[in-house]
């Protein structure tokens, strides 16, 4: 499934990210249905340190291609703000990819404010 999203790994390779995310700050949340992998996100809680709060980073959504539209994503992503909002946390934020255009719209018809970007980033 995370293949099929442009991001090739195999079962190793997931089986070792998800373990990365163990912790009480970050976590793998499953969506399946009668054995069936649906789909899944992985999020990381963040203190700020500017203020005297916490902060939800969705690092990955993926819902199978057969699922879609099915609410799916929705269920996932309001787990994940109930995650933040029974931390404390201030605000959810993740990237979309302007090559995806059917999940930023689906962040936007959540209420997500595609105008906030001040994301920079370097290779190492």
């Amino acid at each position: 499934m995370f293949t099929d999203e442009g991001y090739p790994a195999g079962p190793s390779d997931i089986l070792a990210r998800i373990g990365r995310f163990a912790t009480d700050d970050a976590q793998v949340i499953v969506a399946e249905h009668d054995g069936a992998l649906l789909g899944f996100i992985a999020i990381h809680v963040v203190p700020r340190f500017e203020h005297d709060d916490w902060l939800v980073r969705i690092l990955a959504l993926v819902v199978d291609a057969g699922a879609r539209e099915r609410g799916v994503g929705r269920a996932l992503m309001a787990e994940a703000e109930r995650i933040g909002r029974d931390r404390g946390a201030a605000f959810i934020e993740l990237t979309a990819g302007h090559h995806r255009p059917e999940a930023r719209q689906l962040y936007e018809s959540l209420g997500y404010d595609a105008s906030v970007t001040a994301y920079l980033r370097k290779r190492l």
